[in-house]
């Protein structure tokens, strides 16, 4: 499984063991500190790109090098999931608008997920409703592409799901995160939670003992969708 990841710290969170619980081995990369992206998707089951603090709209080699390449897993339909940023770079790949809030709010914690009638047809699909509230650590949001369903809105920034062909799917919020990666967040960058519509961290860690079974149950359901789209080899 390819999972491209944006600072030296990061992880990949819950997802990287959901992963390998499913018999995947994680081939974990970081463009900006020079890792390759592979030319075909011919040797992984999937890829993810996760989150940052940087922008998709930012003129970094690095930046433009990630969006450039999405169009390698959407171009052979293999499964490919942007999670915050990485779901505004696969928007900004197919020609949508990734911008900040026009009042500068941000959403930091807890925040409702509106499924829409394309998004309801899709928890159908997988047997699982969408979690009712999901987490956030963001600044900016994207329209949805040409092509592309809105799978879920939200109040704030309401393009909070996406699905783009067969097989990728983009993600306004975090699934992956864990209690510890809340943790690590709030206390490193503790400055941004005092931006307009940013929750403190106690309401964060509160919302996550409401919150978090939820989003277990649908992310469980949804990666076993995902992993059996169309051209996906069998783990190993």
């Amino acid at each position: 499984m390819l999972l491209v990841l944006h600072q030296e710290q990061s992880t990949p969170g819950r997802l990287g063991r959901l992963f390998q619980e499913r018999g995947y081995p994680l081939d974990i990369r970081r463009p900006r500190f020079g890792d390759p992206l592979p030319e075909t998707m011919r040797d992984h089951a999937g890829a993810v790109i996760f989150g940052g603090p940087m922008s998709a709209n930012d003129g970094d080699a690095f930046v433009r090098q990630e969006i450039d390449w999405i169009e390698v897993p959407l171009r052979e339909e293999r499964p490919f999931l942007g999670l915050c940023l990485g779901a505004q770079m696969l928007a900004k790949c197919l020609g949508a608008t990734v911008c900040a809030h026009p009042e500068g709010r941000a959403e930091i914690g807890y925040y409702p997920l509106l499924p829409t009638e394309a998004g309801h047809a899709f928890a159908g699909e997988i047997g699982q409703p969408w979690p009712s509230h999901v987490y956030h650590w963001h600044r900016e949001g994207f329209t949805c592409p040409a092509g592309a369903d809105t799978l879920a809105t939200g109040d704030d920034f309401p393009t909070q799901a996406i699905r783009v062909g067969p097989a990728a799917f983009g993600l306004q919020f975090h699934p992956e995160v864990t209690h510890a990666m809340i943790c690590r967040w709030t206390v490193r960058a503790a400055e941004r939670l005092r931006l307009p519509g940013a929750q403190d961290r106690a309401r964060q860690i509160e919302g996550r003992l409401m919150h978090d079974g939820r989003v277990v149950a649908w992310l469980d359901a949804f990666l076993d969708h995902w992993l059996a789209g169309p051209g996906h080899p069998t783990a190993s």
